[in-house]
């Protein structure tokens, strides 16, 4: 049984997303175990770096791809990705005499110069490199020929052969990537275009003829995902066909997706608390049983004895204001699993400015004994987050943070909210204190204690 490699585009209009679309959707291709997840080229913004970073800590079955097309784009990609050993730097190129002249304002003998270079470039600073032959099926035979076996010797992993013409039938693209297949001896891959609604019949067809690899789209043009893993599912153990996609997470992750892609989804379950706040408005006259049901949209998995805590301090809150998501958030993290401090917060130093990285310096106390670390972040909370997990060991989905002001003058009390998943449990923590950056790292770690209770 041969298993096909399956690379899925984060998203096909990143731009129309934002970051916690975009963040939820590789959450699901990761649950989903394709093989790779494509991110396009990092933007000088931080965002793109932020994201990359992000989807890294809890990306782990699948391979994150990224695009590159010179060394200052290679050296932002590796930098983002930081400590990744599952990752690959991605050279797309076209082929076509027009793409050869259009996008990279190169002739073929430039091109063919220009293609090992990149790759070996790549190569020097990341363990797999993948090369995407772009308009593949009107490049003229002989430069593409040469094109990818220059790939091959300079150090790429796999090579993809696009078809974005999508003008072949499905037969005389198989057999035109299985000359390929043939002459190299590197993986092969494709991606196909559905212009003509041939994208997985051609797909499909390569694959039996030896191609070992076939990007997806989450929607657009080409070879859609959950269609592909379908007919796999279906018709593969026929055909000798196998992905390592999780089938029985397939229609529900795609259809999740397909509704964020369409703007007409219920709001992400990462989304902030107040983004649900307009479906939960709770008073003193609610019982318990809606109460508690307000805690699980919220994502919570409470206890009998919790859930008694909570709408305890449900009613006392309520008798003064009416309860919204962010207040029932609060109550949560402040009445429900008190437990036992395992790691205490003993100091912190925070550095940072418009000229330098932030850096976070933090001492925690656990049973009795100092532990110290130091990290550098985006911003002086995500040094402190990552410096929490250095000392900890352990790295814990954040699913939520929110910082907001109790108090008002220069001496304002800063409020912080952590939420932390594990296992699918949501865990939260509040923390209170005049400096920001102090309650949310009081914050964080009564969310980690909860969870090491629990883990003990």
């Amino acid at each position: 049984m041969e298993k096909i490699r399956v690379a899925a585009k984060l998203c096909e209009n990143e731009n129309d997303l934002t970051f916690k679309e975009k963040f939820e959707i590789a959450r699901l291709l990761e649950k989903l175990c394709v093989t790779v997840v494509e991110f396009p080229e990092l933007s000088d913004g931080k965002e793109d770096a932020l994201l990359l970073r992000t989807c890294a800590s809890f990306v782990k079955n699948s391979i994150l791809s990224v695009a590159v097309k010179d060394n200052a784009s290679i050296d932002a990609a590796v930098e983002a990705l930081a400590g990744v050993k599952n990752f690959a730097l991605r050279v797309e190129a076209s082929l076509s005499p027009v793409g050869m002249e259009y996008f990279h304002h190169k002739k073929a003998p430039k091109m063919l110069e220009w293609i090992p270079e990149i790759i070996a470039a790549a190569k020097a600073k990341a363990p797999r490199v993948y090369f995407c032959a772009l308009d593949a099926t009107r490049a003229e035979e002989e430069v593409l020929k040469e094109a990818l076996l220059a790939a091959e010797k300079a150090g790429a992993n796999t090579v993809y052969l696009q078809d974005d013409a999508g003008e072949m039938l499905p037969d005389e693209f198989a057999a035109f990537a299985e000359k390929y297949v043939s002459a190299l001896t590197i993986p092969v891959g494709v991606a196909c275009s559905d212009k003509s609604g041939f994208a997985l019949a051609s797909a499909t067809l390569a694959a039996k003829k030896g191609v070992k690899a076939v990007r997806t789209v989450l929607a657009g043009d080409g070879v859609s995902l959950e269609t592909f893993a379908e007919s796999v599912k279906n018709s593969g153990a026929r055909n000798g066909l196998s992905t390592s996609v999780t089938y029985t997470e397939l229609h529900r992750a795609c259809g999740r997706i397909g509704q964020i892609l369409d703007g007409a989804a219920d709001k992400s379950p990462l989304a902030s608390a107040g983004s649900i706040e307009q479906k939960i408005t709770l008073d003193d006259k609610d019982d318990k049983e809606t109460v508690i049901e307000s805690t699980v949209k919220l994502g919570y998995d409470l206890s009998e004895e919790d859930k008694d805590k909570v709408y305890e301090e449900f009613l006392r809150v309520a008798a003064k204001k009416r309860v919204g998501a962010k207040e029932l958030d609060a109550i949560v993290a402040s009445a429900a699993m008190q437990v036992p401090a395992l790691y205490k917060l003993e100091s912190y130093v925070m550095n940072s400015g418009n000229l330098m990285r932030a850096s976070a310096q933090i001492t925690l106390v656990k049973a009795g004994e100092k532990q110290q670390g130091i990290m550098l972040g985006d911003g002086p909370i995500d040094a402190a987050f990552l410096c929490l997990e250095q000392i900890i060991g352990k790295h814990y989905e954040l699913d939520d943070f929110e910082i907001r002001s109790v108090t008002e003058g220069k001496e304002a009390m800063g409020s912080a909210l952590v939420k932390l998943r594990k296992d699918g449990k949501l865990y939260s923590g509040t923390g209170v204190s005049t400096d920001i950056i102090g309650a949310s790292i009081r914050a964080y770690l009564s969310a980690v204690n909860k969870i090491a209770y629990e883990e003990e």
